[in-house]
């Protein structure tokens, strides 16, 4: 009798475990993420721009996508950095200023410094605001590389690419630096970059999809000893096959939305039909703002966190 019920609970296990495997892979590629417009949003943006919303109560996330059909002349999406002396505003604040119908954060920055302090490339309008990170400590190894930037063009052309800077110029890269923990990579030799002429370009990082499959350089962008590969709140940018840019945010540390990691959220881009996308600051960063209208809760909360740099679209 012992038997027959070992025998028939290992079965039911096996079975349960098998299910839970198969809801896991059919779900992980989108998170199971059904998209919805917000109308009552869109009929008041113009045309080419448009905000789609998913809130998935199984998979504890709520998040929103912007798509911006970059190619039609009416439409301009730009880097912008704070204009205040401590060179920090809200998403809320950068919108208001600008006059931009949605600003969503942008890369990451020192919060600890007044006026604040880039990490990373910032290029606004041609000029140079802060060069691309060429090298960092882990330990007592100090490791080069090149990280991720997504810039635009004055043809309103979106490129996500690794970058390094000389002076006012960027250049971009094919791929990478090899380091793993423990373990530096050798610099690459110059004749593998070329100049990456983008008026706007925001530095960010690790790229999330390259060539329309998920890839994920946590090593060669040196983002492991950090908390970035975890789960948070997230902000992403990507571009499709035909030139759209999308903006995507998901909510994170409160109780109807958890965040997400690294290999959600570059599935979730992928489900967004991007080719290439580039993960943004997040945390307590991550905001979004829609005609005025702040969309998320920021890690949870309703006060924004100022940041130092966003991405504005515009429409003429």
């Amino acid at each position: 009798m012992l038997n027959r019920l070992l025998t028939f609970v290992f079965i039911i296990a096996l079975l349960l475990g098998c299910n839970s495997s198969a809801n896991s892979k059919a779900e992980y590629p989108g998170l199971g993420l059904k998209w919805t417009p917000i109308d009552s949003i869109n009929q008041e943006l113009a045309e080419g721009i448009s905000v789609y919303q998913s809130i998935h109560v199984g998979a504890n996330l709520r998040a929103w996508y912007v798509r911006v059909q970059e190619m039609l002349p009416e439409i301009e999406s730009r880097v912008e950095v704070s204009a205040d002396t401590d060179r920090r505003e809200t998403v809320t604040e950068f919108a208001q200023r600008l006059g931009a119908p949605v600003v969503i954060n942008g890369g990451y920055f020192r919060m600890d410094l007044n006026p604040a302090k880039h990490v990373g490339l910032l290029k606004v309008d041609g000029e140079m605001i802060h060069a691309a990170t060429s090298s960092v400590l882990r330990g007592e190894a100090r490791f080069y590389l090149h990280r991720s930037a997504i810039g635009f063009n004055e043809n309103n052309a979106v490129d996500i690419n690794w970058v390094s800077s000389n002076g006012d110029s960027v250049f971009s890269w094919k791929q990478g630096i090899d380091n793993v923990p423990g373990e530096p990579g050798e610099r690459a030799d110059m004749i593998h970059r070329k100049l990456w002429p983008y008026r706007d370009v925001l530095g960010g990082g690790p790229i999330l999809m390259r060539d329309g499959q998920v890839f994920i350089p946590i090593n060669e962008e040196v983002f492991f000893g950090t908390s970035i590969p975890e789960v948070h709140p997230r902000t992403a940018a990507g571009v499709t096959p035909g030139g759209d840019l999308i903006l995507l945010l998901v909510d994170g540390r409160q109780l109807i939305s958890r965040g997400v990691d690294l290999p959600e959220l570059a599935h979730i881009m992928k489900q967004l039909g991007c080719e290439d996308a580039i993960n943004l600051d997040g945390g307590g960063s991550s905001a979004l703002v829609v005609n005025g209208v702040l969309l998320n809760r920021p890690a949870g909360k309703t006060v924004e966190r100022e940041v130092m740099s966003a991405i504005a679209v515009y429409s003429k």
